[in-house]
C-alpha cells in the first residue's frame, strides 16, 4: 500500500483495457449541448453513467438544476472523509461539440471509440469525457489501494461548457458554502506538447466582437456604379487593418497588457511551444515583436479575424455589395481592461475616419481571464508531485492560451486553481476526427493517481499539503 503500488494499479487499469471500456460507454452518449433536443442525453449522462460511478466510490451525488432556464443540469458528487483534511473541488463537463458524423475519416465515427495506433478516436475522448474519466479513475485507484482518499472531494460536472457554461457562475454563487474547498484540481485543454506533462494555472479571457458596415440595400453593377458607390468591404478591410497590421501586431496599444509579470516570464522560459510534425508549424514572424512564442500565446493579448463576409463568396457577381461584416476575437490575459475594449475600439475607429463601422459584442457575455501566481505554494507542490511520477518537471503555464470558466472558481469561489491537461493541441478538438493519445491518457492516469495519493498525505502548514517525499 504505497504510492508506487497505487500507480501500478492504475497502469494495469489502462493496460488491461478497462479504462477505454468506461470511456467508450461515455462517448456513446450523444451529449451535444449545441444541438436542440439533446437534453435527454445530457440528463442520461449524469444520471445513468457518472452518478453511479461516483456512488461506487462512496460519494453522495445530487443532480442540481441549472440556474439558467433551458440549459442542462450540474452534478455535484461529494465524499467528505474528515473536515480537518484538505478539500479539493474538481470540475469537468459532460457535454461535447457537435458530432459532425459525415466529416469523420473512414472507419471512425463520433459516437464510438476507435483505436488507430496511439490514437483513440471519438467525440469527447479529448474534450472532456476522456479527461474527467482519467481523474475519476485515479480517485478510484487511490481508494482501492489505501482504503480512503485521505482528503475530501467535491466534484462538479456541468453539461453546458460547449455553449459557454451558462449558469455555472450563478451555480457557484448560489452554492458557495457547499463548494467551499482549499484548491481546485481539474483537467481540460491541451498540454504544452504531447511529450511534456503540463500544469497550468488559469486561462486567457475571450471576447467576440461584430464589425459591420451597412451602406445600402442590395448590390449594384460594378460597371455602372464602380467609382461612384462606396464599397463596404473595402471600408471594413481598411478598418480592421488599422487595428492589426499585416504581421499580426495589434496597433491599438490600449488593448495590450502594460507588461508581463516577472514570475510569468520566469515560468515561460521553460515552456516553449513545440508542435508535433502533423500540427501547424509556428510562424515566427507573426505577432508581437520582441516576445518569445510562449509569451505571445500565454502572456499577451491577440486580435483575430474569425470570419469576414461581403457580397456572395460562394457565387461572386460583378456587383458592389451593400454590406460587409466581420466577427473578430480578442484573447486577453489577466489584468486587461476587458470592460473598456469596446470603448477603446470605438474611439480608435472614429479617430481614423471609420464612423460608418458599427461595433457590438457577438455574444451576450465574455470569458474572464485568470492566472494563479506560478510562485504559489500549491503550484510548487503539484509540480513536484508530477515530477516524482514522470521523472521530468512539468511545463508550468501561468495560463493556457484558450479560455475556460476558471473565473467561476478563481474569483467567485476564491480558490487557487490547478489544471492538469490530458490532451494535446493536435487532438482535433471541436473538429471531425477528435482523438486522444493513449500515451497521454496512460501517463495522465499515473500523474493524477500520484497527485491524489500525495494530497492524502498529512497536511503541513495550514491547508497546504506537505511537499511529496
Amino acid at each position: 500500500m504505497t504510492r508506487e503500488t497505487a500507480i501500478a494499479r492504475i497502469t494495469r487499469h489502462f493496460d488491461e483495457g478497462r479504462f477505454i471500456e468506461d470511456l467508450a460507454r461515455r462517448v456513446a452518449i450523444r451529449t451535444e449541448s449545441q444541438i436542440p433536443g439533446s437534453r435527454g442525453y445530457l440528463d442520461a449522462y449524469l444520471a445513468d453513467e457518472i452518478a453511479p460511478a461516483f456512488r461506487q466510490m462512496g460519494f453522495s451525488t445530487e443532480i442540481l438544476p441549472n440556474p439558467v432556464d433551458g440549459f442542462g443540469p450540474i452534478l455535484l458528487a461529494e465524499r467528505i472523509e474528515d473536515p480537518d483534511r484538505p478539500t479539493a473541488l474538481m470540475y469537468g463537463h459532460g457535454d461535447v461539440i457537435r458530432g459532425l458524423e459525415e466529416q469523420w475519416r473512414e472507419g471512425t465515427a463520433p459516437w464510438r471509440v476507435v483505436r488507430d495506433g496511439d490514437r483513440y478516436y471519438g467525440r469527447g475522448t479529448a474534450d472532456n469525457k476522456g479527461q474527467h474519466s482519467v481523474n475519476m479513475a485515479a480517485l478510484a485507484a487511490v481508494l482501492q489501494e489505501r482504503g480512503r482518499l485521505g482528503f475530501n472531494v467535491k466534484f462538479a460536472l456541468e453539461t453546458g461548457e460547449e455553449v459557454s457554461s451558462p449558469g455555472l457562475r450563478e451555480f457557484c454563487t448560489r452554492h458557495r458554502d457547499r463548494l467551499a474547498a482549499d484548491v481546485l484540481i481539474a483537467s481540460d485543454g491541451p498540454r504544452l506538447s504531447a511529450q511534456r506533462p503540463t500544469l497550468y494555472l488559469g486561462s486567457r479571457g475571450c471576447i467576440n466582437l461584430n464589425f459591420e458596415v451597412d451602406l445600402r440595400e442590395g448590390a449594384h453593377h460594378s460597371g455602372n456604379w464602380g467609382g461612384l458607390l462606396a464599397n463596404p468591404g473595402i471600408i471594413l478591410a481598411n478598418a480592421l487593418a488599422s487595428i492589426v497590421d499585416r504581421e499580426g501586431r495589434v496597433r491599438v496599444r490600449e488593448l495590450m497588457p502594460a507588461s508581463i509579470p516577472d514570475s510569468v516570464r520566469r515560468a515561460l522560459r521553460d515552456c516553449q511551444p513545440s508542435p508535433e510534425p502533423d500540427e501547424p508549424q509556428i510562424d515566427a514572424w507573426w505577432g508581437e515583436p520582441g516576445l518569445t512564442a510562449a509569451e505571445k500565446v500565454y502572456a499577451w493579448n491577440t486580435f483575430e479575424i474569425l470570419a469576414f463576409r461581403t457580397g456572395n463568396p460562394d457565387n461572386p457577381v460583378n456587383a458592389i455589395p451593400g454590406r460587409a461584416t466581420a466577427t473578430c476575437q480578442i484573447r486577453f490575459v489577466a489584468g486587461s481592461d476587458v470592460d473598456g475594449f469596446i470603448g477603446i475600439l470605438r474611439r480608435h475607429l472614429d479617430a481614423h475616419g471609420f464612423e460608418r463601422v458599427r461595433l457590438s459584442m457577438a455574444r451576450k457575455s465574455f470569458t474572464q481571464a485568470t492566472r494563479l501566481d506560478p510562485d504559489n505554494e500549491w503550484v510548487r507542490w503539484a509540480a513536484e508531485s508530477i515530477r516524482l511520477t514522470t521523472g521530468q518537471p512539468p511545463a508550468v503555464l501561468p495560463n493556457i492560451g484558450g479560455s475556460l470558466p476558471n473565473d467561476c472558481f478563481a474569483e467567485t469561489l476564491g480558490l487557487p486553481t490547478l489544471w492538469v491537461p490530458h490532451s494535446y493541441a493536435g487532438c482535433s478538438q471541436h473538429a471531425p476526427n477528435e482523438h486522444a493519445l493513449g500515451s497521454i491518457l496512460r501517463e495522465g492516469l499515473q500523474i493524477m493517481t500520484g497527485l491524489f495519493w500525495d494530497l492524502g498525505e498529512r497536511p503541513a502548514d495550514g491547508r497546504v499539503p506537505a511537499r511529496p517525499a
